[in-house]
């Protein structure tokens, strides 16, 4: 195992003193050492302003301590007034960026400026848009933007809940008096969203009749469950019992008299919502939508890519893979139907599904914790720079499953000292098929998004706080493809059909998102399109098309990202030639942290011209 030493975090005392001084980013020239210098002071200083206005980041990365121990009992502003304070932030920012002297600085500084720069810019103008939530700037949740203040997979009531009891240690007092107060902003949150809410309902905002069904249903279920059962009380007075201090109760008083009448307040707004909301899918109807989704498109794939080439990439793309899909389908015997059908048919044979029941989500996490040990002893032919690949898989919490996607990775922190998660949803076994299972893993815990994350771990500290779609799922969808590479599906050709149309299945989310936003699809014409050509069952696909309405263009970004790697490794192979070694071309990667692709060819550019070292 190799070190990782590209650069130590920047943390100098001015960018501790910018935790107080927001927008916190060092005016060009302010000190000596030249213009990398310069910009390293600037970029750690954006890096501590961001951490103040997104504080669940602190403490999902372990940086709520010492000088910022104050962010670990804080929680995003999402008030009308907080989104406006984000955006000037974000605007002024970006203005400081911009007179940053860059003409003499290295490669590796050029790139960290122009990366915070991007990120700041996609910010600055999707907060333009006068309704919604923009997140681009916040690592925890920066994968998804949406033009709903709240739906059943954003908002404060699906987010923080599960991010307190996962992210925020209790191992003192203190910290459980931080948590205290994090339950108390929580209900701040809960009310800066309602009134958001209601702004934008009155600019003709609403989310459709089915998300708002959904959204409701999943708020009034944890709203009616008995205070001291919930998420919030039970995980501290679980943690802190040892404290003394009743702290249980005490988290119980405060949902009691501050959260729950929070919710009552957004039940009763979203319920007014619905009397007015219709079933339009996608983002063409909102203000503005045209551009509003060109915008979340762009955010999502960090290209300029138009909807109608994104939506022409899947159709293509998703027929060369199922002509490929076809003969391994006949070879099991599957001949009858197309290949989605088929795939229907192999999804639904009770031989390959686990039971619907404790011990069937049990046996799934056995299963997926095998496929990770095996994968681990694979990955010094795929790496040349190791990482420890900090992993714990977990079901998603049943209280927030029914709206939530089917896996989804959360980082761990920097030291280590909390592992990075891998969520499943267990909802109902009879979605995840045995040969579905390990492909999914690949891609949301090692090598994909966890492995990933680690590496930017040793990037100046700005870096692990922004974070891009397209880069992040393709590299996760291109982890997919390291997996089949490597040989795990040797001898199991329902393995390599199962991976195969996980990557089908991204290539029709190109297409079922593209149709809904742009071409004007209904929500059911995207299901029953998804369903018949992918062979995914409804109920999957009907929580997927859901996401799309709710996430505009993220979806998009998956496919998009893994197109782009790849063409960037065929590029590299044809110049390199026998020098290509597949180990330097991963470490180049992920070595240089998730970047726009509009930088990835870039730094690869530069991995070729250093003779692929």
């Amino acid at each position: 195992m190799q070190p990782l030493d590209r650069r130590r975090f920047l943390v100098s005392s001015a960018a501790l003193a910018a935790l107080q001084a927001l927008p916190g980013c060092a005016a060009p020239g302010a000190g000596a050492g030249g213009p990398d210098a310069d910009a390293e002071r600037a970029l750690a200083g954006i890096a501590e302003a961001l951490l103040a206005e997104y504080p669940e980041n602190a403490t999902s990365l372990g940086l709520d301590k010492d000088a910022r121990a104050p962010l670990k009992s804080r929680l995003t502003d999402r008030s009308l007034e907080g989104r406006a304070r984000h955006a000037a932030a974000a605007a002024s920012r970006l203005a400081r960026l911009a007179a940053i002297d860059r003409r003499r600085l290295d490669p590796a500084s050029l790139i960290d400026l122009e990366v915070v720069e991007t990120a700041h810019r996609l910010a600055a103008e999707g907060l333009r848009f006068p309704y919604g939530d923009v997140v681009t700037l916040s690592q925890n949740w920066s994968y998804r933007n949406a033009p709903y203040v709240v739906a059943q997979n954003t908002g404060a009531f699906v987010e923080i809940p599960d991010f307190l009891d996962s992210s925020h240690t209790v191992a003192t007092p203190a910290d459980a008096d931080s948590y205290l107060a994090r339950v108390e902003a929580h209900a701040g949150q809960l009310d800066g969203e309602t009134e958001r809410l209601r702004h934008d309902s009155d600019q003709g905002v609403l989310a459709p009749d089915f998300l708002l069904d959904k959204t409701l249903r999943q708020i009034k279920s944890a709203r009616a469950e008995p205070v001291e059962s919930w998420t919030l009380v039970g995980s501290l007075a679980r943690r802190a019992a040892a404290l003394g201090g009743g702290y249980g109760e005490r988290a119980r008083r405060l949902v009691e008299q501050k959260v729950a009448p929070a919710m009552d307040r957004q039940i009763a707004e979203l319920t007014r919502q619905r009397a007015r909301a219709d079933d339009r899918a996608g983002a063409w109807k909102l203000p503005d939508g045209e551009h509003y989704y060109a915008w979340a498109l762009r955010a999502a794939t960090t290209s300029a890519r138009t909807p109608e080439e994104v939506h022409r990439m899947g159709q293509e793309q998703l027929a060369e893979l199922q002509s490929r899909m076809d003969p391994i389908l006949r070879a099991q015997g599957l001949t009858q139907g197309t290949v989605g059908e088929r795939m229907t048919a192999l999804g639904k044979d009770p031989k390959y599904l686990f039971p619907n029941d404790e011990a069937g989500r049990r046996q799934i996490l056995d299963f997926l914790n095998g496929r990770v040990a095996d994968i681990r002893a694979r990955l010094p032919r795929a790496f040349a720079t190791l990482v420890r690949g900090n992993l714990v898989i977990k079901r998603v919490p049943p209280e927030i499953e029914a709206g939530a996607p089917g896996g989804y990775a959360a980082a761990g922190t920097i030291d280590g000292s909390v592992p990075g998660n891998y969520y499943i949803n267990l909802r109902d076994t009879s979605i995840w098929p045995r040969h579905a299972l390990p492909t999914l893993t690949y891609h949301e815990g090692i090598p994909g998004h966890v492995w990933q994350g680690e590496y930017t771990y040793k990037l100046p500290l700005v870096r692990s706080l922004l974070a891009f779609n397209a880069y992040s799922e393709g590299w996760a969808l291109y982890a997919e493809q390291l997996a089949d590479e490597l040989g795990v599906y040797e001898g199991d050709p329902l393995g390599r059909l199962g991976y195969m149309q996980s990557i089908a299945f991204r290539c029709c989310r190109l297409v079922v998102d593209t149709g809904l936003h742009a071409k004007r699809w209904t929500r059911a014409q995207a299901i029953d399109w998804f369903v018949r050509t992918n062979g995914s069952s409804r109920e999957e696909v009907q929580s997927e098309v859901d996401r799309y309405v709710a996430w505009p263009g993220q979806a998009c970004g998956y496919k998009v990202g893994h197109s782009e790697i790849n063409r960037l490794r065929a590029k590299a192979q044809a110049a390199l030639g026998k020098r290509f070694d597949l180990r330097t071309f991963d470490d180049a990667l992920v070595l240089g942290g998730s970047v726009p692709l509009t930088l990835l060819e870039r730094v690869i550019d530069r991995y070729v011209a250093k003779g692929g070292q």
